[in-house]
Parts: structure tokens; sequence; C-alpha cells
């Protein structure tokens, strides 16, 4: 048993050190169809093991792409050498405080492998029922994506654990063009936490959602621009999803922090209306499982929600065992990392905005002159919370109903007073958990948001 290899070698922990030792497996399956054409087929398992030593405030890390019993044992020791070895060059001092917990985390799931032909069947069937029933298309593309986490982590003064992250998905993308010849693409993404036996065995379930995907491309196809300028809109949940990841929640992981981002000065100020709220959860959200449930970090610690934003108010930030000892604070179980061969970083997990009193409908309703503003297929945002995101699909809002659809255009603004003008938000929330976010190393990633009103900059023609 691999959870045997690691556990064996605990003993090895040095005294007068913190010690982190990862056993550390990634999946990945892939299978694309493009016009019916198979175009890329890949499965792949990476593993290894890992140590992470802390001496006196100062890390050593040390990782090898084995999993055996002597694999174990030689990061162990050279990750304390590297420790030691770099404390003799500092005048740092500061040991961190220990865990306040050390139980055993039980296992949370099983990965359920799938033969590869099912991927492809999958993917050909849903091919079949788009190019059968949408021949106008000009293009499509169907993708099955998996990618899994396997993690055994053994610590000195924190909690073991034996956590697992599978989640699976297919996306479809449907291409047409405007009777002007200009291409335009809608997408949708199935799937969510689990195995290819739990959600995809019946592609049927997906054709009313590919259906409305088609009527969306459909009304881009006679779609018109957006008027540029400062606009009253409707934010759909996974805009609003897209805000709570790029341009806030980078702002307060603790490490960007310290790099300078606009949160440091603001905490325990007003940085949205008193309608905002925003939490990163662990691993339940409104008494069910999160999209992308996280029970133990990689420090060792179990994993808590995390409060951002507060009535408007910026009240916390995410963080490792180090800034949060550095900030006076609990350690939430933000600390994650991508492969065997990566030190854990401040990452997020499911980061939303909690929602409101007000039904869509109602805040639609509420908007004579705007946009609804409903998916993004991009973002970005810096440390000041500057922010960019693409829009792909989205209506025009006339006297309180839905009017023409967009073409692709772009939202700006700076988030913190952006959320500032939310002044509805609606009693639901949308959830999306098959993104990755890149922070020197990928990670799964799952966001959400409720529909709210504000006002944002859009672009035009």
């Amino acid at each position: 048993m691999l959870q045997d290899v690691i556990a064996s070698k605990t003993a090895l922990f040095a005294d007068g050190v913190q010690t982190v030792l990862r056993g550390h497996e990634n999946r990945s399956r892939r299978v694309v169809l493009m016009k019916g054409n198979l175009v890329q087929n890949s499965r792949s398992e990476t593993r290894g093991v890992n140590a992470r030593v802390n001496h006196k405030g100062t890390f050593g890390f040390a990782s090898i792409a084995e999993y055996t019993p002597e694999a174990a044992e030689k990061v162990i020791k050279a990750a304390t050498e590297n420790a030691l070895f770099l404390g003799k060059h500092t005048d740092r001092t500061v040991a961190l405080p220990p865990s306040y917990d050390t139980r055993t985390i039980p296992l949370n799931a099983d990965i359920v492998d799938a033969e590869q032909k099912l991927f492809i069947e999958l993917c050909q069937t849903i091919d079949n029922y788009i190019v059968t029933k949408y021949p106008d298309l000009t293009s499509r593309t169907v993708i099955y994506t998996e990618d899994s986490m396997d993690k055994i982590i053994y610590t000195s003064d924190a909690c073991n654990g034996h956590v697992v992250s599978p989640r699976c998905y297919v996306y479809v993308f449907l291409n047409a063009e405007t009777k002007d010849g200009m291409p335009v693409e809608v997408f949708k993404t199935f799937g969510g936490f689990g195995s290819f036996y739990d959600h995809f065995t019946n592609p049927e379930k997906l054709y009313p959602d590919i259906d409305t995907l088609y009527k969306q491309l459909a009304d881009k196809r006679e779609g018109v621009y957006a008027e540029a300028g400062y606009k009253t809109v409707v934010l759909g949940g996974m805009m609003g999803g897209m805000l709570a990841h790029e341009a806030v929640g980078h702002t307060v992981e603790a490490d960007l922090v310290r790099g300078g981002s606009v949160a440091g000065p603001n905490l325990g100020k007003r940085v949205a209306s008193d309608l905002v709220t925003m939490v990163d959860f662990a691993h339940t959200y409104n008494g069910a499982r999160a999209d992308l449930p996280v029970y133990l970090d990689d420090e060792g610690i179990p994993a808590e929600d995390a409060v951002l934003i507060k009535d408007g108010i910026l009240v916390g930030y995410m963080n490792d065992r180090e800034s949060a000892a550095e900030f006076g604070v609990q350690p939430l179980g933000n600390a994650r990392a991508w492969s065997f061969s990566d030190e854990p970083l401040i990452r997020m997990r499911n980061t939303c905005i909690l929602p409101g009193k007000n039904t869509v409908e109602e805040l639609i309703a509420s908007v004579d002159d705007g946009y609804y503003l409903i998916d993004s297929g991009n973002g970005q945002a810096d440390l000041t919370g500057e922010f960019m995101f693409g829009v792909t699909c989205g209506y025009e809002i006339k006297n309180g109903k839905l009017g023409c659809a967009l073409l692709d255009t772009t939202v700006t603004g700076v988030a913190f007073d952006m959320l500032k003008t939310v002044d509805m938000v609606s009693d639901t929330v949308e959830w999306a958990g098959s993104g990755f976010c890149g922070k020197k190393q990928p990670m799964a990633v799952s966001m959400g948001g409720p529909h709210m009103r504000c006002k944002i900059m859009i672009g035009g023609r």
C-alpha cells in the first residue's frame, strides 16, 4: 500500500523541525473530437514523494519521482539538510506555532478509473447528436477531460490524511457565422467532482443543455455590438464567479498581500456595498458538498471556510501556516500544491460571493437600459484589483426585458470600486468547478456567484 510506504518513514522526522511528508499522484485523461475527428487521445500519470521541513522559519524542500520507502527516506533527509543549511545563512529565528489539530483526516473518496474507449465513445455520441440536429454549424468540438490528485500526507506536528480530488468534464464548443461572415462561438461545460461513472453514463441527459447552447449561438449570429461606456449591468453567476476569483480572490491571498496587493492597506475597510459577502469555502456549501471539496491542505491543516469580505468590509485573507502566524490568525487550509515536485502555495478552493434576496427576474426587470452579461471565456486582473474579462454570452436589456444578443465584448474596472456599486443580488448561486488557476503552478479551483446588478465599463465595437 502506498500509504504504508509513506507512514513507515515518518520515524525519520528530525527533532526540533516541522516536517511534512507527501506522497502525490496526478492522473490526466483527455479526448478531443473536432468536426468528428479524433485529434487528441491521451492519458498519463505522474507520481512521487516530497518532504518540506521548517527549521526556525527557514524551509527546506526536496522531491523525487519515485514512490518507494527509499525515496521517502531520501527526501526527508535532503529536505532536513536543506533547511538546516539555509538556516545558517539567515538571521531568522521564528518558528511556526504548532498546529491546533493533530488528528487523522479519513479518505474522502476513491478515484475510479475508466477505460479510454468510454471517453471516446461518449464524445462521439455527443458529436453525432450535434451534427445530426444542427448541420448548419461551421464547426463543433467535444472534449472529455479528467484531472485527479491523490495525496497521502504525514506531518510531525499537524494532521495526517489521505485525500483525493477526482473531477471530470465535457466541454462542448459550437461555431457558426453571422450573415456578414464573422465567426461566433459559444461553449458550455458539463460534469463536476467525481468520476466518469458519476456524470456521463447517460449522454442524453446533456442534450437539453446542448439545445439551449445552440439557441444562444443562433441568437449570437444575429447579435449586435454593445454600446461602449459606463453602464448598468446584470452580471450572471459565472461572471460574478470570475470576478470573485480573479479580481478579488488573488488580492487577498496573504503571500500576494505581502507582495503589495491592494488588499493590504484595506483590511478592516469598506471595499464593497453592504450586500456583498465573499467566502472561500473549504468543502461544504449550503449543506452540500462544494464543487471542489478540500478537507486537508498540504501542510496538514484541516480545511475550514475563510470569510474574506463580510457585509462589504474586508475582514480576512487566505493564509498558509507561515502567513497566518505573521498576521496572528488561524490557518484554514489554503496551502496546496499541484504535483509531487511543487511546494504548497496559498490557493483558493471554492470562492464565492453569497446570494442575496432578489430573483434574477427582478434584477433584469429593474434595468431600463443596460446589459445582461452571462458568460466569460477568459479574464485577468492584477494586484491593484484592476480587471478585464471577456464576455462571450450576453444580451441587451431594454425597459426591463431582454433584447438582442451581444457579440463578444469586454468589461473592465477596479474590483473594490465596482463592488461598491452593487445594489441588487440574486437569491441563487451558480458554480463552476472546471477551472484551473495559474500561480507559478496550475491548480484546480471552483468559483461561484449570484447575479448582481452593478455599474461597469463595457467595450463596444
